[in-house]
């Protein structure tokens, strides 16, 4: 068994983790501000009148749903595993398309970011950023092994 003082590159990538996602001291030391690298709402029509809210931030995808009541669901860029873009003929028209995005996470393995400006750009913009956040983790490939397993056939979909 290798000790985690045998194994020198366990301790780099450990003070690596440690240097670039700094633990808060305190409740009040903690970082809520994120740079947005992209934002949009659901339209109707090709027009923002709606309550849902999409943002990404440099390793989340956040949607934000509700006026009066609330809701807010987070998920990491790295934990979604595939992108798929469909556009109806209306949608095409109106210039927005759905973005619905595979992820790994259990509460939710399916989000539809739903009728949003510039589907193609964004879907491509989000492709991106998906690669460099599993790159920067260095979890590309790993993190299929235990989806692929749950007894789900992923070619008949």
């Amino acid at each position: 068994m290798v000790s985690r003082t045998d194994n020198p590159d366990a301790e780099q990538v450990a003070e690596e983790t440690t240097r670039t996602r700094p633990t808060p001291k305190s409740f009040n030391d903690a970082d809520t501000e994120s740079t947005v690298l992209w934002k949009d709402r659901k339209r109707i029509l090709g027009m923002p009148l709606s309550f849902t809210r999409y943002i990404v931030d440099e390793d989340r995808l956040t949607l934000k749903i509700g006026l009066l009541n609330s809701l807010v669901n987070d998920v990491l860029l790295y934990r979604i595993l595939d992108v798929k873009l469909v556009q109806t003929l209306w949608q095409k028209l109106f210039g927005v398309g759905t973005i619905t995005l595979f992820t790994a996470d259990k509460s939710q393995d399916q989000i539809k970011l739903r009728n949003i400006k510039h589907p193609e750009k964004v879907r491509r913009y989000l492709g991106q950023l998906i690669e460099e956040e599993r790159e920067s983790r260095r979890l590309v490939g790993r993190e299929l092994y235990g989806v692929a397993s749950d007894g789900v056939d992923l070619n008949d979909h």
